[in-house]
């Protein structure tokens, strides 16, 4: 150690780091307090931690668009074995959602926590009819449009008379006047996409049929609303939850028979919140009561317990408020991942403990001399694997990487500037721990085959349970892993969306083109193949701008078309159905008029009739030419073989940004496998340096074994490899190579070092092991593998002894 730095670490300037780590401690404290009254927050949404995929900017805006239609919307069903009982439920709760909100504290609110509150949209169907009216000559359906191409017009008339004989026909005087042969009316019918929806007193109801024989049908009446905030935000999930417990209890005041089913992205936050908060309390509290036992057993004494907890808060300190700095918020993965720092960070206690334990006469000053190299190569080599996990394109497992590195700074710094001063005072004999530490490390070595034959045995037997447990070894990079949705929500959405005939997905179709007649005949060739996509049961639905925004091609061939009608046969028209045949000059002036009055993307959104299709639409922005168009599916059942439905359509791509996010994790799964071998390899070259290569070589080779050995464990037990896991062994790294290089450190003297590397590897395993029981399969996965990654290494870190004692003796 240079002088310099040896002169630092003295007693001497004890009280002058004590003052420092003090103001540290204190500007870290008040730079905290100013971020969070700045704005700082705890992020909870999900979709925050995801990766960006690179798309071109048409494609993000449709996402975006999509994204914004669908965020915060809910679906209610209110089922009832009576159909007016079930109108009355959802009438009631619809009341009820639109008034003013109310938090836990009762406090009211000036707005309702949810807008867009409706059922049946009357409204819209009544600007439908006004705007489609004005450009009836543009609309055909394709029933009318072959027999008027067939000139089989005598059709019509027939069924035009069929339907003013009807007892419960909708023709009146004024209709026929503007539409003698009753087109109109069905091309608005067939505006509405097909369901098995029906429309009673404003609200949508779907019949259920009877599961059994002689059973009545039941009736579910259909709800929708979409959040004001959103449904990641945790106090905006408050209110919103509020505001529907008070429209439930109100439903069932009125008839408690009646069932309520709920589906929307607001279930899921709110559970995966409650796990969240529920894993970050349960796990940081036994991990703490871990370390605090760990500590007890040790050394029997609160001291190094008090100093224990002193170095977690300042290592916590650290990481909160430097991850906040960072990023502005904190998410609430980041501190479920968070929570193993405890497990980490304690080790620099246990270290300089043990040290003591074992050098009783020395001070606390001669102790930090003594593991200053090791604590600091300790320190390089996690941040080192930190750093890797923060190349991770998650901004979530980004977040973990600055969290869980500063807080390894702040507890580094405690122990050099705190330690000192407060921990200066010499402990109880602690020799009953350390000769059980010794006796531990004696029998390990013992385990070690000394026949060559033997040794060479258990080296093959390694290897092969090695080859079996990779070639066994899948990857799963499905970013459904993130969350985990509790059995209930999920059957009840799942319920729900075999209601509405699939609902909607994530996934939709981009059709691009460079103009907006382009763009329309596209969707025009594309309704077939989605009309045989639902037939072959690849979609249950979709929802497309063809049906309402017609080809102009397909709009002046259907003006022609009824040319027949207005310019030819008219007056025989007139006298068939018995119309006055005074009518004829104003139908003909009126045809005449919508010549070339097409139906446009303009007029139509910029419409009340066409306001809710605008998601559906991208036009052209500053510096961009071409035009696009969404059609939203729902029910996808098999996403591969639909992809492969649409590739005859060059301007047709299926949008899945599940599977891009999925791909991405995929390339740096792999990639995180790479940084991994790089790490060791930096790590060996480091401490070539200082070990010469032989030994470098074996310490690296450490954790390196324990990696192979994972993977083969989770090989073996059917457990597919994804991010998590990979980023976990890189920690796996960072962790347990401190293990090899304490032994490596001291040399013959381990007895202390097997007593710090035991309390340090509980106290992980003791963390992480409880990240292994977390219901998020990605925390799962990440515990998990620390789990079998650490187990592995503390209990191959002591042969390491083997190449660094010059006798069999253990100190």
């Amino acid at each position: 150690m240079k002088p310099s730095l040896n002169q630092f670490l003295s007693h001497k300037t004890a009280k002058l780091r004590l003052l420092i780590w003090l103001t540290l401690i204190a500007i870290t404290l008040a730079t905290g307090l100013v971020l969070w009254q700045g704005g700082a927050r705890v992020q909870s949404d999900i979709l925050a931690m995801l990766p960006k995929v690179s798309e071109s900017p048409m494609t993000q805006r449709a996402m975006a668009q999509v994204e914004q239609q669908l965020a915060n919307r809910i679906y209610l069903g209110f089922i009832s074995d009576n159909e007016q009982s079930a109108i009355d439920a959802a009438k009631t709760a619809m009341a009820k959602l639109k008034q003013p909100s109310k938090d836990g504290t009762q406090v009211s609110h000036r707005e309702s926590a949810f807008i867009d509150i409706s059922s049946a949209d009357m409204a819209q169907a009544e600007a439908l009819n006004r705007y489609y009216f004005n450009h009836r000559f543009q609309l055909l359906t394709d029933e009318q449009q072959q027999l008027l191409e067939r000139g089989q017009w005598q059709q019509l008339t027939q069924a035009t008379l069929e339907k003013l004989y009807n007892a419960f026909s909708y023709a009146n005087s004024d209709l026929l006047s503007h539409d003698p042969l009753l087109l109109y009316p069905d091309n608005l019918i067939a505006l509405a996409p097909s369901q098995q929806l029906s429309v009673k007193q404003g609200v949508l109801l779907k019949t259920i049929a009877p599961k059994v024989l002689n059973q009545s049908p039941q009736f579910a009446a259909i709800v929708m609303a979409k959040g004001r905030d959103s449904a990641f935000n945790p106090n905006a999930q408050q209110l919103q939850l509020s505001a529907l417990t008070a429209a439930f209890d109100a439903v069932k005041q009125q008839d408690s028979d009646i069932e309520i089913i709920k589906a929307g992205a607001l279930f899921h936050a709110t559970a995966a919140t409650d796990n969240a908060k529920k894993e970050v309390s349960t796990i940081g509290l036994i991990s703490l009561l871990g370390v605090i036992a760990l500590v007890w057993f040790a050394f029997r004494s609160f001291r190094p317990l008090t100093i224990a907890l002193v170095t977690v808060s300042s290592s916590f300190l650290f990481a909160v408020v430097t991850t906040t700095a960072v990023f502005g918020e904190l998410h609430l993965l980041t501190l479920v991942f968070g929570t193993s720092l405890i497990g980490i960070s304690i080790d620099y206690c246990f270290h300089y403990y043990c040290e003591r334990l074992n050098h009783p006469s020395h001070s606390s000053d001669r102790v930090i001399q003594q593991i200053f190299i090791a604590i600091s190569l300790a320190l390089l080599t996690s941040v080192i694997a930190y750093s890797a996990i923060g190349l991770a394109p998650f901004p979530g497992m980004q977040q973990v990487a600055i969290f869980c590195a500063s807080g390894l700074v702040g507890a580094y710094l405690t122990l050099l500037l705190a330690y000192p001063t407060l921990a200066a005072r010499p402990l109880r004999d602690g020799n009953r721990a350390l000769d059980y530490a010794s006796r531990y490390q004696g029998f390990m070595l013992s385990l070690m085959p000394t026949v060559p034959r033997k040794r060479l045995l258990l080296a093959v037997g390694t290897c092969m349970f090695i080859i079996i447990g990779f070639t066994q070894l899948t990857a799963n990079d499905d970013i459904r892993q993130l969350q985990h949705t509790p059995a209930d929500i999920q059957a009840e959405e799942d319920e729900l969306r075999t209601l509405l005939s699939g609902g909607t997905d994530n996934q939709f179709l981009l059709v691009t083109a460079d103009s907006e007649q382009q763009v329309t005949d596209e969707l025009a060739q594309l309704e077939p193949l989605l009309k045989q996509a639902k037939q072959d049961n690849l979609i249950g639905n979709h929802l497309s701008l063809s049906r309402f925004l017609p080809s102009q091609s397909a709009q002046e061939r259907h003006y022609q078309l009824q040319g027949q009608i207005y310019r030819e046969y008219l007056d025989e028209i007139l006298a068939r159905l018995g119309l006055d045949p005074s009518i004829k000059g104003a139908l003909v002036e009126q045809y005449q008029a919508a010549k070339g009055n097409f139906i446009t993307a303009d007029n139509l959104l910029n419409h009340a009739a066409g306001e809710s299709f605008k998601p559906l639409w991208l036009s052209p922005q500053e510096g961009e030419t071409g035009y696009g168009a969404i059609v939203l599916l729902g029910g996808i059942t098999q996403l591969e073989a639909l992809t492969q439905h649409f590739d005859a359509l060059p301007h047709v791509e299926l949008v899945d940004k599940v599977g891009d996010i999925s791909t991405v994790m995929g390339h740096y799964r792999q990639i995180t496998l790479g940084l991994l071998a790089l790490a060791l390899l930096i790590a060996g070259i480091i401490f070539t340096f200082r070990f010469g290569v032989r030994l470098a070589a074996v310490v690296v080779a450490v954790p390196a074994l324990s990696a192979l050995l994972t993977l083969a464990c989770l090989g073996v037990s059917n457990n597919p490899l994804t991010l998590f896991h990979a980023l976990a062994l890189i920690l796996v790294f960072g962790i347990g190579i401190d293990y090899s290089l304490f032994f490596a450190e001291s040399k013959q003297q381990t007895r202390g070092v097997m007593m710090a590397v035991f309390m340090s590897a509980m106290s992980t395993l003791l963390a992480f092991g409880l990240l292994a029981f977390s219901q998020t399969p990605a925390i799962n996965a990440f515990g998990l593998t620390l789990l079998l990654g650490i187990g592995f290494t503390f209990l191959l870190s002591p042969f390491i002894q083997i190449f660094t004692r010059k006798s069999n003796d253990v100190d």
